[in-house]
């Protein structure tokens, strides 16, 4: 029902700063919880950070707490990560995904994906 796509990921030094950007299409969008996860080599898939539908709340990861912000353009149908500060254990494959409530896509349950972009940091 919803078509997300990710960009913006690379490479980048460590203590340097990146933005993601997830377009989304349907006129829905301005309905769903937005967020994104991370999963690294080796490990299981990671919640970042999620937005709700307004963009009046948005939550995340202790781990990248401070250093991550999580946005929206619902003219657009864009979510954005921010990243900050970034750290070689940022380095994963980013996914967008949207659902009805931050709960669910917090989650990553009853919700749509991206095909993720690859983001790492190197030392």
């Amino acid at each position: 029902q919803v078509q997300l796509v990710e960009s913006g990921g690379g490479l980048v030094q460590a203590g340097g700063s990146l933005r993601l950007s997830c377009a989304a299409s349907g006129r829905t969008f301005r309905s769903y919880a937005m967020g994104w996860f991370r999963q690294a080599p080796g490990k299981e898939r990671e919640f970042v950070a999620t937005i709700s539908p307004s963009g009046g709340q948005s939550f995340y990861a202790t781990s990248v707490k401070g250093r991550f912000t999580i946005s929206r353009d619902n003219a657009e149908n864009t979510v954005y990560l921010q990243m900050n500060s970034l750290k070689p254990e940022d380095t994963a494959v980013y996914y967008c995904n949207a659902g009805p409530s931050i709960i669910q896509v917090s989650g990553g349950v009853n919700a749509y994906w991206g095909q993720g972009t690859q983001v790492t940091v190197s030392s």
